[in-house]
């Protein structure tokens, strides 16, 4: 028998190539499709199709759902709070991927779909104070999500549900909750802050230097999902019948502050902190409420923030090294 065919749609990307990594292993016939140059994908698989096409042209995504039974839509152009709130409309137009994957996937007869959404899709009225209230799914309504990034992702929560009542094409839609882990982006303005705290505090580090910046007051709180724990409740949503999006992170909730400190004491050192408070730094405090999620799939994260963060930190560590060992050396 053929191997089940599965098409992981930004998979250069990364939470893309974490879960092309695990199909693969799972024994699935992976086709990788990214817009970035191979050589800037985080992780390349000989053994998947590996593909540069742009998916929001609609005769890209007909190709690539060509002969595919499940569509993996993890594709968008985003990035962290820096860059979610100074490109909107690039956010934005990644409403032209999901539409055009599902009228592929439609076309095509695909089996299953499964589209990325966002906690940035919540209602901002809700997420005023740090000591937030847990964000249950039907705090998305009445609609006021993050200006550009969150109404894409609201509207194409949308567009799932309604292929899947008209024309019958079995969607699944989670909502992230702020990703993390290696092989991810930690420079150039679309990190996230996990990321970031770690970039910083190593430079910090490695320099010499003796404070840091953070972006706001630091009393922002969050939770934070390790990328383990994201691939395994993708499969786990994918293969559910839930209908309707559903939460997808950690419910361990942490300031800014927080982070930093944590992050700090991982790299053994002890920085002061100048906080820039013209910067974007989101809303006040969102964390998941995981009550749904566990009661329809039995799936919690398994993973602790401080051993992700410190996974993150020595992955981090690494590039950095490499990255500036190599530009000293020119």
């Amino acid at each position: 028998m053929s191997k089940k065919k599965v098409l992981v749609a930004g998979g250069g990307g990364f939470i893309g190539g974490h879960l092309a990594a695990r199909l693969l292993k799972d024994g699935f016939d992976v086709r990788c499709v990214d817009v970035k140059p191979m050589d800037e994908w985080y992780q390349v698989f000989d053994e998947a199709e590996n593909i540069v096409a742009d998916l929001k042209d609609r005769h890209a995504c007909d190709e690539a759902c060509h002969g595919v039974d499940d569509v993996y839509n993890l594709a968008a152009d985003m990035g962290g709070m820096g860059f979610i709130e100074n490109n909107k409309a690039l956010c934005m137009l990644s409403v032209l991927i999901n539409t055009h994957l599902l009228q592929a996937a439609q076309k095509e007869g695909v089996k299953r779909f499964f589209y990325a959404s966002s906690a940035c899709v919540y209602n901002a009225e809700k997420q005023v104070n740090e000591d937030v209230i847990p964000l249950k799914e039907e705090d998305a309504y009445p609609a006021m999500p993050e200006d550009g990034y969150g109404w894409e992702k609201l509207f194409s929560e949308r567009m799932c549900r309604h292929f899947r009542e008209d024309y019958g094409l079995r969607t699944r839609v989670a909502r992230f909750h702020n990703v993390y882990g290696p092989y991810g982006t930690w420079e150039g303005g679309r990190e996230k802050a996990p990321a970031a705290v770690c970039r910083k505090v190593i430079h910090a580090k490695e320099t010499g230097a003796t404070e840091i910046e953070i972006w706001g007051d630091g009393k922002q709180t969050r939770s934070f999902m390790y990328i383990d724990d994201c691939v395994k409740g993708i499969l786990a949503i994918m293969d559910s019948d839930i209908l309707e999006p559903i939460n997808l992170g950690s419910d361990e909730i942490v300031t800014i502050n927080g982070l930093s400190d944590l992050v700090e004491d991982i790299a053994g050192v002890k920085l002061k902190r100048t906080h820039n408070l013209s910067a974007p730094k989101g809303v006040n405090g969102r964390n998941s409420d995981n009550t749904k999620i566990m009661q329809y799939l039995g799936w919690a994260p398994g993973i602790k923030l401080r051993e992700g963060m410190a996974k993150t930190y020595d992955w981090i560590l690494g590039e950095y090294q490499a990255k500036y060992a190599a530009t000293a050396s020119k």
